[in-house]
């Protein structure tokens, strides 16, 4: 099918970009990768009078290093965060989740800042970056904000950006050192994630020092798994204190059931795929 007409603005600053979404007002679309907002085009699900390219805006592009965090740019490509020799050394979390999404076809194209401003719950990204404690910064027409994760995502599919903001870049504090995971669980591959979980923890020796854990799509926004935190910190790796711990996995959430799946069976699998993970990280 083919979308309904629209006026296309390609701004080569972020400013421009402000500015061109203050005068389009509330029905206007911002495109990134595209990967999501082309499809509900074609479909006619969304009908926005103006579409803002933000394709032409070099500095929302890359990876860099600010002091003690990484600095990663909202229209760097899922491609480019997988092959990121600074997220590979400080956010290994980023790098293993990125490996997971859709296909190559839609790594190369996507965006990561797309991705997390999309807010969907079954998304990837949205775990790890509560799980890594990573702060937006947002440019909207009264200047620049930074909201940290846990008060960006706020329900299905929606965020603290308002109608005129746009993501600039994600601030990720270093984990250096850390081993991390991310497991996933799906019906196909490719699809999106029935229940995942992002994993990262700092280990002395064979004893936990620190672990932060996050779940997608066990809620309409990714939730720490902070009972498990607490459960594993200072006790030594073995099977069975993984497991022990893993057994508070779905404390405190609430998935929705859908043609996949009911509550208690995502429960049951943020259990499972909890230990998993776990496992998987402190053995990396």
């Amino acid at each position: 099918m083919i979308p309904a007409a629209f006026d296309y603005v390609a701004p080569s600053t972020v400013d421009e970009a402000v500015r061109a979404l203050a005068d389009a007002g509330e029905d206007a679309k911002v495109l990134a990768g595209g990967q999501s907002l082309l499809p509900v085009l074609r479909m006619r699900l969304a009908a926005p009078t103006t579409i803002i390219d933000l394709g032409k805006i070099a500095e929302l592009r890359g990876v860099r290093e600010d002091g003690d965090a990484l600095v990663i740019g909202a229209m760097t490509t899922h491609y480019d965060v997988q092959r990121d020799h600074l997220i590979a050394e400080h956010a290994a979390l980023l790098a293993r989740t990125t490996d997971t999404v859709a296909d190559p076809q839609v790594r190369h194209r996507g965006t990561f800042g797309g991705a997390i401003a999309h807010a969907d719950p079954a998304g990837d990204l949205l775990a790890p970056a509560l799980a890594l404690d990573a702060e937006m910064v947002i440019a909207g027409t009264g200047g620049r904000r930074t909201v940290p994760a846990a008060e960006f995502f706020q329900d299905f599919f929606t965020t603290s950006l308002e109608p005129t903001d746009i993501l600039v870049e994600v601030r990720v504090p270093k984990h250096t050192g850390w081993r991390a995971h991310y497991e996933k669980f799906n019906r196909v591959a490719q699809a999106w994630s029935m229940v995942a979980v992002a994993v990262t923890v700092r280990t002395e020796g064979d004893t936990i020092a620190e672990a932060r854990i996050a779940l997608t799509n066990m809620a309409p926004i990714p939730v720490r798994a902070t009972a498990v935190e607490q459960a594993l910190v200072g006790q030594a790796a073995t099977e069975e204190t993984i497991r022990a711990a893993a057994s508070h996995a779905a404390e405190g959430t609430s998935p929705t059931p859908d043609g996949n799946a009911d509550v208690e069976y995502r429960q049951e699998l943020a259990r499972v795929l909890t230990g998993r993970a776990v496992s998987a990280a402190v053995t990396a």
